[in-house]
């Protein structure tokens, strides 16, 4: 035996434990760090070839892990973009440089920019609905942008869907071809007559008349026009003629539409887009004209009044009257082997080669985990945990100290026989 090599033996072991000391350190430091994971130094072996009949002491090396794959429990607040995710996954936001990074810590407000930022400063990243319902950049970062709610944004929703339920009367003279409402004259005679509200692509109101008229045995016909142009009092004849019109047909046993019917109409609103109504509901029954349900969607220029995230991802405005509208949709990254991603200074995480290439998917989807509103995901430090190897560690330390002390003593007892 060596006694050079037992005392490197010893530093070698105060080495690995001051590196066991330094991970429980940065635990205990970010215990009630959002998002944080909890770091571990895993030991291993260092051997070094001996002789038969002598033994020379290696030593101990030091690797840290960091638990990604562990969940965090989750705190909820009171502030919807506070945002965690409850399974698999990871936020993506933008580093200062403008590259995507990882993360977990979910504390998010509105900056100066309406952009959402973490406690870090980094901004949110999300695919927006400008062009309709995203879809995710299955193997990169291609088409996100940071997420960003304008609070003073006046906007406009044009009228898309609506729906009618009402019931006709079953009773309704048959009016004759000539003066139905279809063909916009003086003389127009119609079985029944509602009218409904849409937005055309600036917010204006566009008022709809709908007329249902009679035209023979379980035969309706549904004739649209813009009450704009309507003739002062009798409204017929219009000043241009309806805006669609249809047939429907019901059937006699049930008073439903039969299978052959139409069921819905297609209506393109001045200034508008096309809205279609749906109308499979209607009945034609022995009772008078009635009204069950009349909805169209659509709203008036109004600013963001506040803002709701589902478990989905996917962020809705909500604006004065009311209505809803899609902005953006969180995507949640993956990796094969979380537990090896590089980790960057605000709880962030990058990929490494031992993690694997970054995935892009959606919350809920191929096993990837939920967005939560309303909640902050704590670290996953376990302070008892902690200061147990805090203790162990010391001891192992003070134990290591003792073999450098006794192979000092030793290399001294033996220098002395010199004398």
């Amino acid at each position: 035996m060596s006694l050079y090599g037992m005392m490197r033996t010893g530093v070698s072991g105060m080495n690995a434990q001051a590196n066991r000391l330094s991970t429980v350190a940065d635990n205990i430091a970010n215990s009630s760090t959002n998002g944080y994971k909890r770091a571990k130094t895993e030991f291993s072996t260092l051997v070094v070839p001996s002789t038969e009949g002598s033994y020379n002491s290696g030593g101990v090396t030091t690797t840290v892990r960091t638990a990604v794959s562990t969940q965090g429990v989750l705190q909820y607040t009171t502030s919807v973009t506070d945002l965690a995710i409850k399974g698999d996954g990871f936020f993506v936001v933008q580093d200062p440089g403008g590259q995507p990074v990882l993360t977990r810590a979910g504390s998010f407000v509105l900056n100066s920019e309406g952009q959402m930022v973490n406690a870090a400063g980094l901004k949110l990243m999300g695919y927006s609905y400008a062009n309709g319902e995203p879809t995710a950049t299955a193997n990169g970062f291609n088409g996100l942008e940071p997420v960003t709610i304008a609070q003073a944004e006046l906007v406009a929703t044009p009228s898309r869907n609506g729906l009618l339920k009402a019931n006709l009367p079953a009773d309704a003279a048959v009016v004759a071809p000539a003066d139905l409402p279809s063909a916009n004259a003086a003389t127009a005679e119609y079985s029944a007559k509602t009218s409904m509200v849409a937005y055309s692509n600036r917010g204006e109101q566009v008022l709809l008349d709908v007329y249902f008229t009679k035209t023979g045995t379980d035969a309706w016909e549904v004739a649209v026009y813009d009450r704009a142009d309507a003739a002062p009092n009798t409204s017929f004849p219009y000043a241009s003629g309806p805006l669609t019109t249809e047939a429907l047909t019901f059937d006699p046993a049930t008073g439903k539409l039969d299978g052959l019917s139409a069921t819905g109409i297609t209506v393109a609103v001045p200034d508008g887009d096309n809205l279609d109504i749906d109308l499979s509901s209607l009945t034609q029954l022995a009772a008078g004209f009635d009204v069950l349900d009349a909805e169209v969607d659509g709203a008036a220029p109004s600013a963001i009044e506040s803002v709701e995230i589902g478990t989905d991802g996917v962020i809705y405005a909500q604006y004065a009257d009311g209505s809803f509208r899609p902005m953006y949709k969180i995507p949640v990254a993956s990796v094969p082997s979380p537990d090896q991603l590089q980790v960057i200074s605000g709880n962030l995480f990058a990929a490494s080669p031992e993690s694997g290439a970054v995935r892009m998917g959606f919350a809920g989807q191929a096993g990837l985990g939920q967005v939560v509103s309303g909640a902050l995901e704590n670290s996953n430090v376990d302070i008892a945990e902690e200061l147990t190897n805090m203790i162990e560690s010391q001891r192992s330390y003070t134990a290591n100290s003792k073999v450098f002390q006794t192979g000092s003593d030793l290399m001294e007892l033996l220098v002395n026989l010199k004398r």
